[in-house]
Parts: structure tokens; sequence; C-alpha cells
């Protein structure tokens, strides 16, 4: 009988303790909320994220041109299957069909998220330098030269915060 409840108590413990670690992913994540800026000559690019449950955020990025707004991409970021997965939906690549990138760092200042069979990025990364500032970088291989291309981002400031 010992046996067996020490087997439960076990068994109870690693469940608890794999499900705890599956929560700190997306709890990791939530730096991400809120919304940032990236200023360019284009004109303004935005990033959004918002929480939508205790396993999913949601984002989207778009640019902001005088006073047309043209979304660029939405993004779930979405723990599931044991892992973390940022997937994307570009307007007009892909065949407008989500693509699946795998966490392969997740910590309170940093995300790198990998997909090696996707043509351009093969890699997504965000790095929070602080509460108000982040680089997005995506990375990889394309036409066989390597490229990077970093997007520094500033926190907006929502009217009342200071």
């Amino acid at each position: 009988m010992r046996t067996k409840f020490a087997l439960g108590a076990l068994t109870l413990t690693m469940f608890c303790g794999w499900t705890f670690q599956q929560d700190n992913n997306i709890k990791k994540a939530e730096w991400l909320i809120g919304s940032w800026v990236n200023k360019t000559q284009r004109g303004d690019i935005y990033e959004t994220w918002t929480k939508l449950s205790a396993h999913e955020l949601s984002g989207k990025s778009y640019l902001l041109k005088e006073k047309d707004t043209v979304l660029l991409e939405t993004v779930q970021l979405l723990e599931a299957e044991n892992s973390l997965f940022y997937i994307p939906v570009v307007k007009n690549q892909n065949g407008g069909l989500p693509v699946r990138f795998t966490a392969k760092t997740v910590s309170d200042a940093e995300l790198v998220f990998q997909n090696l069979e996707h043509d351009f990025p093969q890699v997504i990364a965000y790095t929070r330098i602080n509460a108000d500032s982040l680089v997005a970088e995506i990375s990889g291989t394309r036409d066989g030269i390597e490229r990077r291309r970093k997007f520094p981002m500033k926190r907006v400031k929502q009217m009342g915060n200071k």
C-alpha cells in the first residue's frame, strides 16, 4: 500500500511540476504584452500583443503611414505539445497559411523561435532591453546568403500611464 501511495504521490508531483513548467513558458513571454513601435522612413511599424488565455498570446503588426493602416501579420504565441510556438500569418506569403516556429529559448529577457524548413526567416527572436524597449530580429539564409534584420522597438505609452 505504501508503495502505491508513494508512486501515486511521485506521479502527481511530476505532473504538477510539468504543468508548472508549461505555464512558466507562456508567462515568461508576457513582457511582450502591450504596444510597441519601430519608427522608420516608410512609416511607423507597430506590434501589439494581448493575452487571450493562460496558454495563448495574440499579436499583430501593422504599418501606420499618415492616416493609412496596413496589417502586416497576425501572430499566435501558443503553449501546446510541451513547447511554445510562434505562429505567424503574413499577408501574401505562404498562401495565407500559418507557419509554425518552435521555441528554442524562452526566458524573461529573450524569446527565440526556429523553423529551419521555412524559406525566410528561419529564426525569429525578441530580446528585452528593459521594460520599455525590445529588439525584434529575423534571420536566416535566403538565396544562399545569411541575412539578419533588426527592429528596435519602444513601448507605446497609453494615455494616463507615465
